[in-house]
């Protein structure tokens, strides 16, 4: 889903697009393998390279989802804790106060 960001440029979905991505390499490499499995030899470049380019989308997919999970707890989304702006402001006031009272 694209979004625009305050600038007007559309905003990229990345997980969508590396799943995408994901899907088209895995299909590359579903082709060049069922040709070689014909006796089609020229594939094998192809089959080793879409492997590689599967395992990096894999990679890229992962990190994305990792990403996301991390920025969804750091904002108290799916069970996480959010920051107590208030609590921290409390806690900073007393902790000065301490330090008056000790100086």
């Amino acid at each position: 889903m694209d979004r625009d960001h305050s600038d007007g440029a559309p905003q990229v979905d990345l997980l969508a697009e590396t799943e995408r991505l994901y899907r088209e390499v895995a299909e590359e490499l579903a082709v060049a393998t069922r040709r070689i499995g014909e006796g089609d030899m020229s594939e094998i470049a192809n089959t080793v390279r879409a492997a590689k380019d599967l395992r990096a989308a894999l990679h890229m997919v992962m990190d994305e989802r990792t990403r996301l999970e991390k920025l969804r707890r750091q904002a108290g989304e799916g069970g996480g804790t959010g920051i107590d702006l208030d609590a921290a402001r409390d806690e900073i006031g007393r902790r000065l106060a301490c330090l008056r009272a000790a100086g």
